[in-house]
C-alpha cells in the first residue's frame, strides 16, 4: 500500500506561487489570498490575519458571515430536497421566497425567475423583454438602449448591454452584440456643469434618451436598462431628482420597456429595499436582484417582472422560451429566503438607511477634503470615494499610477477590504473604491472602517507626493544640467 499522502493546509498567499495553483483563478500572474474562515462583519486569512469586510466581496454579504439561521436552513433543505429540475417540478423554497419578494404586488410585479448570477438575471430579463414584443406583435423591436459608465453582467448579453470598457475589450467584433446604444449616465460630478440645477440636468438626461430613442426610430427599441445606483464601474453614481420619473414617460411614450439592474444596489443596500423606491412614480417593467439576495449564501440572483408583462406572455403562447438546468435551485432558494426573513425580522433595511447617514457624514469628514478625493458619493450603505489627481480640474490619475488598486492593497494590509474600480472617469482612466460593509455592520466597526481608510488612504497620498517630487527634482537637475552644459559651450 502507498504511504497516504498529506496535504499542506494553505496559509497566506505569502510564500505561494500562482502557476502552482490548479484554479484558473482572475490573475495568472498573483495567487489570491486564502480566506480559513469568516463570521459577521470580519473574514481570518489562513495566516490569522483578520480583516473588516468593508465591501462584502462585491456588495454581496449582506447579513455577514456565518450566520446560523441561514446554515441552519441549507442543512435542512438539504436533507429533503437537494435538486429538482423546474423543467417538470418546483419546490417549497422557491415558491416561499417568491411569495415574500412579491407579497402584495409590490409596485406591480408579480413574476420571479430565479437564476444563479447577475449575469444571467441581466439575460433573462433581456429575454423576457423580446419575448414580450414578439408575443405582442411588434417583432421589429430589436434594439437595446443602455447608459454609459454601466455594468450589467459578464455574459455575451449582459458584456453588450454594459460599457465596461476593460471587461469588452477582447470580444469588441467577435461575440458582443451589435444592436446597444449607448447614452449619457447619471454622472453629476463630471457630467453637470456648475451653474445647471439638479431638475435642469435631469431634464437633459432624458432628453437625450428620448432624442436617441427616436434617432433610432422608436418601433425598434425593445428595452432600456439602467441601474437606479450605479455599480462597480462608475462608483455609487446617482440619479438627479426626477430623472427616472422623466426615464418612465419617455419609455410609455414609444412603448419601451424599463429594466433596472438592482443586483449591486437592491436588496436593501441602498436604504430601501428596492433602490428605485425613494426615485419616485419609476415602475419598472423588469427588475434584476442579485447580491444582497442570498447573502453570499449560495448562487443565486433574480428576474422580477410586472404584470403587464407576465399578461402579454400569458395570453400569448403562455411560456418563457427560456431556462436553466440550476434555476430556481431548492438549496440556493433556501439560502435566499433565510437571508430575507434575517433582513426583515431586524429590520436592516431601516437600520442601513440610518448607519448609511452616519456613514456619509464620517467619510465626508475624514476624507472629503483631502487632496485626492474628489468626490464622495452613494446612498444607504452603498458609498465610494473617486480619487483624482487633481481637484480643481477633476483630472484622474494616470492608469500607471493605480491610486485606488495601491489604497485596496494597504487598507487590506492594515485589516480592511475594500472594492478598487478602474476606468472610472471614462472607461480608461480614473479611480475608485466601494464601501458595502453588511447591513448589520456594529456602529464601532464602521467608525473602524473608517479610520482604517483614511489611514490606507494617507500612506497612498504620501507615497504619491514623495514620487511626485522625486520627479520634480528630477525635472530641476536636469535643466540645471542644460543650462550648465550651454555655459560650459
Amino acid at each position: 500500500m502507498e504511504p497516504q499522502q498529506t496535504k499542506t493546509p494553505r496559509t497566506a498567499a505569502s510564500g505561494a506561487q500562482p502557476w502552482t495553483s490548479h484554479v484558473l483563478h482572475r490573475s495568472l500572474l498573483k495567487q489570491p489570498q486564502t480566506v480559513a474562515s469568516a463570521s459577521g462583519s470580519y473574514v481570518t486569512l489562513g495566516s490569522g490575519h483578520r480583516i473588516l469586510d468593508g465591501c462584502t466581496g462585491a456588495g454581496v454579504a449582506i447579513i455577514g458571515h456565518g450566520n446560523k439561521d441561514v446554515q441552519a436552513a441549507v442543512m435542512k433543505q438539504m436533507s429533503t430536497v437537494s435538486y429538482a429540475h423546474t423543467l417538470a417540478f418546483t419546490t417549497d423554497s422557491a415558491e416561499d421566497l417568491a411569495d415574500m419578494l412579491l407579497e402584495g404586488r409590490p409596485y406591480g410585479l408579480c413574476k420571479a425567475y430565479f437564476v444563479c448570477s447577475g449575469s444571467e438575471a441581466t439575460d433573462s430579463a433581456l429575454k423576457l423583454a423580446r419575448q414580450y414584443h414578439v408575443e405582442n406583435g411588434q417583432a421589429g423591436r430589436t434594439r437595446l438602449v443602455a447608459r454609459r459608465q454601466a455594468y450589467h453582467g459578464n455574459t455575451i448579453g449582459a458584456m453588450s448591454v454594459g460599457s465596461n470598457l476593460a471587461r469588452k475589450a477582447p470580444y469588441e467584433g467577435a461575440l458582443l452584440l451589435d444592436n446597444v446604444t449607448h447614452v449619457s449616465p447619471t454622472y453629476g460630478y463630471r457630467g453637470q456643469p456648475d451653474g445647471e440645477t439638479e431638475e435642469a440636468y435631469a431634464e437633459r438626461l432624458v432628453d437625450e434618451l428620448d432624442a436617441e430613442l427616436q434617432s433610432l426610430g422608436p418601433e425598434t427599441v425593445m428595452a432600456f436598462i439602467a441601474e437606479p445606483v450605479g455599480g462597480a464601474t462608475a462608483g455609487c453614481i446617482t440619479a438627479p431628482r426626477g430623472y427616472f420619473a422623466g426615464v418612465r414617460r419617455v419609455c410609455d411614450k414609444h412603448g419601451v420597456l424599463l429594466i433596472l439592474d438592482e443586483v449591486m444596489c437592491g436588496g436593501g443596500r441602498t436604504g430601501s429595499y428596492f433602490a428605485f423606491a425613494q426615485e419616485g412614480d419609476v415602475g419598472p417593467d423588469l427588475v434584476t436582484l442579485g447580491k444582497g439576495l442570498g447573502g453570499g449564501y449560495a448562487p443565486i440572483a433574480g428576474v422580477l417582472a410586472h404584470e403587464r408583462v407576465v399578461d402579454v406572455l400569458r395570453r400569448g403562447t403562455g411560456t418563457f422560451v427560456h431556462g436553466h438546468t440550476y434555476q430556481a435551485h431548492p438549496v440556493s432558494c433556501a439560502a435566499a429566503l433565510a437571508v430575507q426573513k434575517v433582513l426583515r425580522r431586524d429590520d436592516l433595511v431601516s437600520q442601513c438607511a440610518a448607519k448609511g447617514a452616519a456613514l456619509e457624514a464620517s467619510l465626508r469628514s475624514a476624507l472629503g477634503g483631502r487632496r485626492h478625493v474628489g468626490d464622495v458619493r452613494g446612498r444607504g450603505l452603498f458609498w465610494a470615494l473617486e480619487f483624482v489627481q487633481d481637484r480643481a480640474s477633476k483630472r484622474p490619475f494616470a492608469p500607471a499610477v493605480r491610486f485606488a488598486t495601491r489604497v485596496r492593497d494597504e487598507a487590506q494590509a492594515l485589516g480592511l477590504a475594500v472594492y478598487p474600480g478602474t476606468g472610472t472617469a471614462d472607461g480608461l482612466s480614473g479611480d475608485h473604491v466601494i464601501l458595502a460593509p453588511p447591513l448589520n455592520i456594529s456602529g464601532e466597526d464602521l467608525a473602524l472602517l473608517v479610520k482604517l481608510l483614511e489611514e490606507a488612504y494617507g500612506r497612498v497620498e504620501r507615497e504619491v507626493e514623495q514620487a511626485e517630487q522625486a520627479e520634480q527634482a528630477e525635472q530641476a537637475l536636469a535643466v540645471w544640467a542644460a543650462r550648465a552644459r550651454g555655459e560650459d559651450g
